[in-house]
């Protein structure tokens, strides 16, 4: 019938929660209170989720989307912590640590969230030792992550930082001479910033592997024409 909008998908909350590493362990029956306190968040690209300095009142997942989360500056710039996607959370230890949020969060794109209120968590993990394992085990992969990076940025070169970020893309197991097939996630500004470069030199390195072979840019498609000649390089 014309003028009748389409019905609106709910998303499946607590299909979505229990497929986080955080939740993946836990029964149903677990996963129900924290999925009747979770609410949806719509951003359009370019909208703010929260400024630094917020208070963290819960977490957040990613159902659809992209989430940058990065560090403002006083010259205007900014450092991109984190670029958050479809399935990932952010957000967990701000709620136990009773802290703002020491970055903000913006949508790169039009984004769904769920929110999930801290007192659910809390009241989780009281009654479910287990629960408190598996959020210490998450929150210690993302510690982990972090000193992998800050490690990243001080011994290797700009050259490996973007390599090393290409691989990402391709599986441990692909085999050497497979194409790689790499649609950059975001603007290579935000990448750049993401790999603590600035954006001239994340083009210039672009346009050097470029130059030597390989690999070959085409806007943000960008192609590995041989995984072990790049994987080489990298060493």
């Amino acid at each position: 019938m014309s003028g009748d909008k389409l019905p609106r998908h709910e998303p499946d909350i607590p299909g979505l929660l229990s497929r986080l590493p955080l939740f993946s362990a836990l029964a149903p029956e677990q996963i129900a209170p924290l999925a009747a306190a979770a609410r949806e968040r719509h951003l359009g690209k370019g909208e703010m989720l929260f400024q630094k300095g917020d208070p963290a009142k819960g977490f957040y997942v990613v159902v659809t989307g992209q989430v940058k989360l990065a560090f403002p500056s006083a010259q205007g710039n900014e450092k991109v912590v984190e670029i958050i996607g479809p399935q990932q959370s952010f957000g967990e230890a701000m709620v136990f640590l009773d802290r703002p949020f020491p970055v903000f969060a913006e949508a790169l794109r039009d984004t769904l969230l769920i929110h999930v209120g801290r007192e659910a968590v809390f009241h989780l993990l009281e009654v479910d030792p287990s629960f408190a394992r598996r959020m210490l085990a998450g929150l210690s992969i993302r510690l982990h992550s972090l000193i992998a990076d800050v490690e990243s940025y001080s011994l290797r070169s700009s050259a490996q930082r973007v390599i090393g970020y290409l691989l990402q893309h391709g599986a441990d197991d692909d085999p050497d001479d497979r194409p790689l097939e790499v649609t950059l996630p975001t603007s290579k500004q935000v990448i750049a910033s993401r790999l603590n470069l600035t954006p001239e030199t994340l083009s210039r390195v672009l346009h050097d592997l470029s130059e030597a072979g390989l690999i070959e840019v085409h806007g943000r498609q960008i192609r590995v024409p041989n995984l072990r000649r790049l994987r080489q390089f990298d060493l």
